[in-house]
């Protein structure tokens, strides 16, 4: 066995020189701390959004019996089934403005469906809760009360009543059509049909996706509810009652009280 030598002083040096650098080099090292941002993008006009709904996987008008759908339907737009068998969207203009069209006519007849059924249900205090004969209270001496209260709106003159309405509609739907843009640059870059911003206080839209699900609803409802206010109409003419009375009347009896009962026995009368 060697004897160990012993370190000259200036290996010994150096050696105390290396572990007061190492602690120096340990207190330089910096910890960097990245924090990340969840942002939403707006989807861009002609993009479609990631949903069962939309693509071309899609559902179709009749399922699996549905065949290819026409070209031009590519599941871009919401309510999109692939059925167009008159080929009424195969120009893109025409497309558009029917499209357009479709949603503004839905959204009414959401509106009057509910106006319709609501007083029915009501009923109460309202003279005339069918909604084929309530508007028909104005010409009465008394006048109109809506939904039977003084104290809500009380209207005794129909030529008011129509110039209200012409002004503040006519002015709403010019401001609709005209992109929703006013003196001063508001409403710049809006769609026409979803402005959101201002117009969805409730923030429904802020997220892609959710807004995609919620104009596939809107348009499934609205289809819906323009069947029904056309029901209404042939009802009103067959039967003379509103939809909640013919209702009532077919749970209470429907081996008698149905369309096809009506539809055989019905005369019309003068």
């Amino acid at each position: 066995l060697h004897p160990r030598r012993p370190l000259s002083q200036s290996a010994t040096m150096s050696m105390m020189m290396k572990k007061q650098v190492a602690p120096a080099a340990v207190s330089r090292r910096s910890t960097v701390v990245v924090q990340a941002r969840r942002t939403v993008a707006k989807p861009s006009k002609g993009s479609t959004p990631d949903s069962l709904w939309y693509g071309p996987d899609r559902p179709l008008y009749l399922g699996a019996l549905s065949g290819e759908p026409p070209s031009y339907l590519t599941g871009e737009f919401p309510g999109d089934y692939g059925w167009d068998s008159a080929g009424l969207s195969a120009d893109p203009e025409t497309f558009a403005a029917y499209r357009e069209t479709e949603v503004i006519h839905a959204r009414w007849a959401m509106l009057g469906a509910l106006g319709c059924v609501v007083p029915e249900i009501i009923g109460g205090d309202i003279a005339e809760p069918v909604w084929f004969k309530a508007g028909s209270q104005i010409f009465a001496e008394g006048g109109l009360d809506y939904l039977g209260n003084p104290s809500l709106i009380h209207a005794q003159s129909i030529i008011a009543i129509l110039a209200c309405q012409v002004i503040l509609m006519g002015q709403a739907e010019a401001f609709r059509s005209a992109g929703y843009v006013v003196p001063g640059g508001f409403g710049e870059d809006l769609d026409n049909l979803y402005p959101g911003d201002a117009f969805d206080p409730l923030g429904l839209a802020d997220d892609p996706d959710t807004f995609a699900e919620l104009k596939v609803k809107e348009i499934k409802n609205g289809r819906l509810a323009m069947f029904s206010m056309f029901g209404f109409y042939v009802q009103a003419i067959v039967t003379g009652k509103g939809p909640i009375d013919n209702w009532a009347t077919h749970v209470a009896d429907p081996n008698t009280a149905n369309a096809f009962a009506y539809a055989t026995k019905f005369t019309p009368t003068a």
